[in-house]
């Protein structure tokens, strides 16, 4: 509990220091956290991400692998090895969210701090401010932006809606590219069959439905942080996205290559084999003509 409570006064004294180092604006203080808070957590972010697409894509030789060795759990790990597939990493997916949900809760407790504007509030945030800070400075804090109070839920359900929107998206990047195989009828109940496809069809939808729901009872300015972050998302899956394909298509370049060489090497040994099959020979018939010759010779001879 004193743990919570430090983390919760180091929030509301870096939301404070913000706020008053760029000129009194909660908006921008908020955005500038979240802009900090997506840095901070951009690693794990990254390595999620293009774990979490690689995995997908793994998804018909892994369960090709699990259907030939299901019986033998070592040699199926060895194969899984081999293609670089770790279940383990099946658990990154849930590692960022798990982190951030201390965030989410923190910063809803520090805006309903700096915000609501209660005596029992601004006694709460002066016990808790450092000394460096002079809340009487500080107040009155605007806590409006455009038609909403950043303190309250969003009475017209836009922010909520774009809270959903935004988050739908980033886990859309998230899922790998629909191949022309896939739309195969066979092969798509396959990928029916797939608990791991169908777990991230079903996040896919549940998560933004969830998110959604919960922004229709917090304060607008949490929800406002989800869109920046989930916006902050969406701009690393594409960008993880395209990095993928692009190794993907360098691997392919390197892979045609590789075989082209391979060919060639294949041809100029055949062709090497057929001209020292081909010398022999060719001796060995001018040897032959040459025993003929002298054999014309030996015969005229005797006939004189």
């Amino acid at each position: 509990m004193a743990i919570w409570q430090e983390f919760l006064n180091l929030m509301l004294n870096v939301m404070v220091g913000l706020y008053q180092f760029l000129g009194g604006n909660f908006i921008v203080a908020l955005v500038t956290f979240t802009v900090l808070m997506r840095l901070l957590m951009l690693p794990i972010n990254l390595r999620q991400q293009r774990s979490s697409i690689k995995m997908q894509q793994m998804q018909p030789q892994v369960q090709a692998i699990q259907k030939k060795y299901k019986n033998d759990q070592t040699k199926m790990m060895e194969e899984f090895q081999k293609i670089g597939y770790n279940p383990a990493d099946s658990l990154l997916g849930c590692l960022p969210l798990l982190i951030q949900m201390p965030i989410f809760f923190g910063l809803y407790r520090v805006i309903n701090i700096m915000l609501q504007g209660t005596p029992l509030a601004l006694l709460d945030m002066k016990f808790r401010l450092w000394e460096m800070y002079d809340l009487a400075s500080l107040l009155p804090i605007d806590n409006t932006f455009l038609w909403v109070n950043l303190a309250q839920p969003d009475p017209f359900l836009v922010l909520p809606i774009l809270v959903a929107g935004t988050m739908f998206l980033q886990q859309k990047l998230m899922a790998p590219p629909t191949s022309a195989a896939s739309k195969d009828p066979k092969k798509k109940g396959a990928e029916d069959d797939n608990p791991a496809a169908q777990m991230q069809q079903s996040m896919l939808y549940t998560m933004p439905l969830m998110f959604g729901f919960f922004a229709m009872s917090f304060g607008s300015g949490l929800a406002i942080y989800f869109i920046i972050s989930n916006i902050i998302g969406i701009g690393q899956g594409y960008i993880v996205r395209r990095n993928l394909a692009d190794e993907r298509a360098e691997a392919d370049r390197m892979r045609e290559e590789s075989k082209k060489l391979a060919e060639k090497y294949e041809v100029d040994d055949a062709k090497e084999g057929d001209s020292s099959e081909s010398k022999p020979q060719a001796a060995t018939s001018n040897g032959s003509s040459k025993v003929s010759n002298k054999s014309k010779k030996k015969k005229k001879k005797g006939k004189k």
